[in-house]
Formats: structure tokens, C-alpha cells, sequence
């Protein structure tokens, strides 16, 4: 970080601060490129110091926190929540002051929410609405993503205000809920070419809306009206194919597209794809489709597990998404926390159209991450940073303010017990819903402390927050992390197939739109054998790639000294594949470029 302060050394006792002082020692610091042995002291809400203690004195009036065992991450980054969100004559129940204490019990210092403004409401009036809401709730710091429910002029207009003046730079389209907020997809390259333009991030809810109203249509009409018929209506391959149709919509248009809340295996698998391809695209899976299936749930249980998409029913989507997350097809886990009550739940019965959509997942997303990624061999703790805060923090453009531990960063910082468990509950979790649908789960990692910019906020289960202490934090256009690939400051795989067309084809010139023609999906299978598995192992390396060394060490937290490594055979299509990966020389994970 050239722009960041020098380490403090040897600070005079009188020139230091009184306010917010806290001093780490003896921890293992994680960040998502590597992990090292370090001591860290805050001060006003800042990191002012990473280093060895030799390098530092403490000032008097210091608290100190011994983590000895311990790791020192970046606090979480949740880009995907919905607090207090009006859907369907309801209004989810964490609110943004019960929401965001849940995240902080959880190890999630910042969240991104959704202004989702009605059909012709100006997006500027609904963002007003939100930031009322949030700021005096906050208890941690929080950003928006503003989502884009109709297409007109003075949308357009409004984008740009928004991203000029109001500090948003993510705009959710939906290819869902037809009739609401669902776009077509002339109104989408619209969409996408503005956001392209204003050096913005394009997401999309992927499904596909128009079969999902054929399809809710022909059930309830044959008397499937329980929550079956919500899964029914939109199965794996409605998601695949609008996640493919994006993909090329967005490419297109030369806009950097975040695919968010991907629940099914040939989705994640698509966007995968996509990046080998040269596509500038990034993929997020969720809290609950990596924490359980909907293998096993009563019928009488199910109204209260209805999201969109769906969790799926395969007990293995679980496992393949998280090792999309090994692989680099996915970067990011969010939680999409929208909570409704069982009996706001329970309106839905009789009429799967009726359920309001959303469950909990704020508090528990790191630890299952954790248990589900690290404890379960496929993500080494480094990788476990990067898809749950530090590849948030830099698609949209708070890098490295928010998702490093580092001298200048924001001190949003986790003491992480990796060997720790808890046990899940409605009865000691922080939310304001009254089930949790991963009820009776038991797993590893376990926040010690949680300090969210220096303050502490939970110690050792205990959790103290102040309502209305969070801030907005603005995220500003053109995220380098995102814009170098679109604009060639990152030499793909695809440029590396085609030096001739580099050399002979300058910035519009005829030559290299042609050579652009090459950059497609490669679809060699059709999805209904994507569906059955029937897929090649995806390979190393990914344009728009986060590799990091994926893998587990029992016993040791020492990144440079211990070789990561997953080996497992998997039978696709008869095809057996191991793979086997390890550490470079030196044990350090390779970072972002």
C-alpha cells in the first residue's frame, strides 16, 4: 500500500492519541495473499501498525488482547443483504440496527444492502429512503448497490447522479419476478451499456422470469400451490440459462457483470466458464446454498426455506459450490439476510407465489464458510479471506480501506479461533427471526473478538454494539481490480492466443474486433448435461482470476511454513480427474494481480 502511512516506531508516549487504542499481540495475521506472524496496534479506528513488537512502543492506556493461537482477519464483507426490505405485504424483520449486530456477533464488519426502488419510483427517492433507514441503525459501517426495477430516461440520468454524487457504483438488474422488477433484454444492454459508461459495476438476479410465470402458472393450475411448487416452477437449468444469456448480454456491452446469489452447480460452473473465456465476470454463492440442501427437510418445514433462486435439493450442491469457490469460478459469499417470521411466512400457504422470499445467513456466513470450505479441506485460510471480504472489497472499490489488515486500513479486524465450535440456534443467535435454518449445525471457527473500525464489539460471545455507529462508505466508480481486464491492463489468456492481432490492431480498429469474436462461451456440452454432471474438471488459471493455494493445514497457522494441498478423485462423465495443488517456494499464496 504506497499510499499508506509508514509503520509507527518508537512513538513517544506523549505523541500518541488517547482515544480508541488497542494493541494485538502474538496473533497469525490472514490476509488473502498471505498469512505471516505479527503484532497490530490501532488507533482512532486505523491500523497504525503491523509489525514485530521490537518496532513499536505502546503508549499507557492501551487495551491489549493477547491472541496467541489465534488469527487476525479482515473483518467479514457481506455484499448481499436485505434489511427491513418491503416484499409482499411484509417487511423482513432485522432491521438495519438487528441485522447488522448480527453480523458483528458473526465476524462481518460491513455490509452492502439493496435500495430496490418500486416500479417508477425515482432511484434517487429510494436511496434517500434507505440511507433514513440505515444511518441511525448501523451498528457496523455499510454500503448500497441501488437495484434498476424499470428503464427510462430518467433512470439513466439518475445513475449517473447516483454514481457521481451519492456514492454507489453497483446497480442490480433482475431477469426475474416478471411483472416487478423483471427487465427484457433489449432494456438490459441499455442497462449494461450506461453502467459501462459511468465505469459502474453491472449485477443481475439470474433466472429466467418469463418460464418461471409459464411455469407457476401450469402448477398452481394442476393444484401444486405448497412450497414444492416454488422450486418446481424455477428449476437448476431457469438459472443456467439466464446466468449464460447475461454473460453474453453483458460481454457485449463491454461491461464487468457480478452475478449474484448463484444456488445451483451449472450456474457456477457457466461462469466459470466465462472468465476462461475472457468474460469480466464474477460469480457469488450464499450462505444457505453452501450450508445445507433442501435434502431432508419436511414438507411442512419447507415454507420457511423459500429464496430465490431456490436452495436446491441435492445434497452434494453444498460441496460443488463451495469447491467453485476453491477453483476461482466463484469470488464471493454473500448472505442474502432477508428474515421473515414464521408467520409472515406461513401467508404463502395455500399459494408457493404468496411466501416472501428470504432467510437468515448474516451471522453465520463465516463460519460456515469455514466449516463447509477450510475444515473440510478445499479452502486454505487465505482463500477463506478472499471470498469473504477482501475480492468484496475490491469489485467494489474500498480496497484496501476495507478487506486487508494493513498500516492504513480501516481496523474492521476478526481474532479468529479456527479451532473453536459452536452449535447454531434460534435461541442464542443475535437475529430478530424466530427459526435460523441451520438450526443444530455445529461448526469450527469462533470470532473471539470482533473490533469494527478499533472498537470492540463482541469479546468472547459477548456483544456490545451502538446503534447508529456504522458509516455509509461511498464506493466509487471504476474499481481497478475490475476495469484493468476491460481495458487491457491485464493481459488475458485470450490476448496471449492472438499476438498477432495485438500487434496488428490498435484501440477500434477492425483487426481486433474480429479477434474479439473468438471470446465466447465454449459450450460443449448441452445443460441438460450439465444437469446430470457430466462436466470436465474446469482448468488453473481464469482470466479475472483470485488464485490463492487451496487446501488445509491441521495444526498450523503458519502459511510460509506448511504445504496446502487437496487431493480427490472425481468421477464426471467417466472422466477421473486428481487434483493436487501446493504451495510455490516460499509457502506464499499467489495474490491478485
Amino acid at each position: 500500500m504506497s499510499t499508506s502511512p509508514k509503520p509507527v516506531k518508537k512513538v513517544p508516549i506523549h505523541l500518541q492519541s488517547a482515544a480508541n487504542r488497542v494493541y494485538i499481540k502474538n496473533g497469525e495475521i490472514v490476509n488473502h495473499d498471505k498469512s505471516f506472524k505479527a503484532d497490530v496496534y490501532i488507533e482512532d479506528g486505523i491500523i497504525k501498525f503491523v509489525g514485530p513488537p521490537s518496532e513499536i512502543t505502546i503508549p499507557g492506556g492501551v487495551r491489549t488482547i493477547d491472541a496467541s493461537g489465534l488469527l487476525i482477519i479482515p473483518g467479514g464483507i457481506d455484499p448481499h443483504t436485505h434489511m427491513q426490505l418491503p416484499f409482499g405485504g411484509a417487511v423482513a424483520v432485522d432491521d438495519f440496527y438487528h441485522g447488522t449486530k448480527a453480523a458483528v456477533a458473526g465476524g462481518t464488519t460491513m455490509i452492502i444492502d439493496f435500495v430496490l426502488p418500486n416500479k417508477h419510483e425515482s432511484m434517487i427517492e429510494a436511496y434517500d429512503k434507505w440511507r433514513s433507514w440505515a444511518d441511525p441503525k448501523v451498528c457496523c459501517d455499510y454500503g448500497l448497490h441501488v437495484g434498476i426495477t424499470w428503464w427510462s430516461k430518467s433512470v439513466s440520468e439518475e445513475l449517473g447522479i447516483l454514481c457521481k454524487e451519492l456514492g454507489v457504483n453497483s446497480f442490480k438488474t433482475f431477469m426475474a419476478y416478471k411483472g416487478l422488477y423483471q427487465l427484457n433484454d433489449s432494456d438490459l444492454l441499455d442497462v449494461f451499456e450506461r453502467i459501462r459508461q459511468l465505469n459502474g459495476v453491472a449485477m443481475v438476479h439470474a433466472e429466467n422470469g418469463d418460464i418461471i410465470a409459464k411455469n407457476t402458472q401450469r402448477l398452481l393450475a394442476e393444484g401444486i400451490n405448497g412450497p414444492e411448487g416454488h422450486e418446481l416452477s424455477r428449476p437448476e437449468e431457469v438459472e443456467a440459462e439466464a446466468v449464460h444469456r447475461a454473460c453474453v448480454l453483458a460481454h457485449q456491452m463491454k461491461t464487468p457483470l457480478f452475478v449474484s446469489g448463484l444456488t445451483s452447480k451449472s450456474s457456477a460452473e457457466l461462469v466459470g466458464r466465462a472468465r476462461r473465456s475472457g468474460y469480466c465476470v464474477f460469480g457469488e454463492t450464499l450462505a444457505s446454498s453452501i450450508g445445507r440442501s433442501m435434502s431432508g427437510v419436511a414438507k411442512g418445514e419447507r415454507i420457511y426455506y423459500i429464496t430465490s433462486p431456490p436452495i436446491r435439493e441435492s445434497a452434494e450442491t453444498p460441496r460443488q459450490l463451495m469447491k467453485s469457490l476453491a477453483y476461482d469460478d466463484l469470488q464471493l459469499t454473500g448472505s442474502d439476510n432477508c428474515t421473515f417470521n414464521k408467520d409472515q411466512k406461513a401467508k404463502g400457504k395455500g399459494d408457493f407465489t404468496k411466501i416472501p422470499n428470504g432467510v437468515n445467513g448474516v451471522e453465520d456466513r463465516m463460519s460456515l464458510v469455514w466449516e463447509k470450505g477450510v475444515q473440510a479441506g478445499l479452502l486454505d485460510p487465505c482463500r477463506f479471506v478472499a471470498v469473504t471480504s477482501t475480492n468484496a472489497a475490491k469489485i467494489f472499490n474500498i480496497y484496501p480501506q476495507k478487506g486487508r489488515i494493513a498500516v492504513g486500513s480501516d481496523a474492521d479486524i476478526v481474532i479468529w479461533n479456527p479451532n473453536a465450535t459452536r452449535t447454531i440456534s434460534k435461541d442464542t443467535h443475535h437475529q430478530a427471526c424466530d427459526f435460523n435454518i441451520f438450526e443444530g449445525m455445529t461448526v469450527h471457527g469462533v470470532c473471539e473478538f470482533v473490533l469494527v473500525r478499533g472498537r470492540i464489539c463482541a469479546e468472547r460471545g459477548q456483544v456490545r454494539v451502538a446503534e447508529g455507529f456504522g458509516r455509509f462508505i461511498p464506493t466509487p466508480v471504476r474499481p481497478p481490480f475490475v476495469y484493468d481486464i476491460i481495458e487491457g491492463k491485464v493481459q488475458s489468456a485470450v490476448q496471449e492466443d492472438h499476438p498477432e492481432e495485438r500487434q496488428n490492431g490498435g484501440g477500434n480498429s477492425v483487426a481486433k474486433k474480429f479477434a474479439e469474436l473468438d471470446i465466447q462461451i465454449p459450450i460443449q456440452e448441452p445443460i441438460s448435461a450439465m444437469l446430470a454432471g457430466n462436466l470436465a474438471m474446469p482448468a488453473e488459471g481464469s482470466l479475472c482470476s483470485t488464485p490463492s493455494v487451496r487446501g488445509r493445514v491441521d495444526g498450523k497457522h503458519d502459511m510460509q511454513q506448511s504445504s496446502f494441498s487437496i487431493s480427490e478423485e472425481l468421477d464426471r462423465g467417466g472422466v477421473r480427474a486428481c487434483i493436487k495443488v501446493k504451495n510455490p517456494p516460499g509457502g506464499k499464496s499467489s495474490g491478485f494481480w
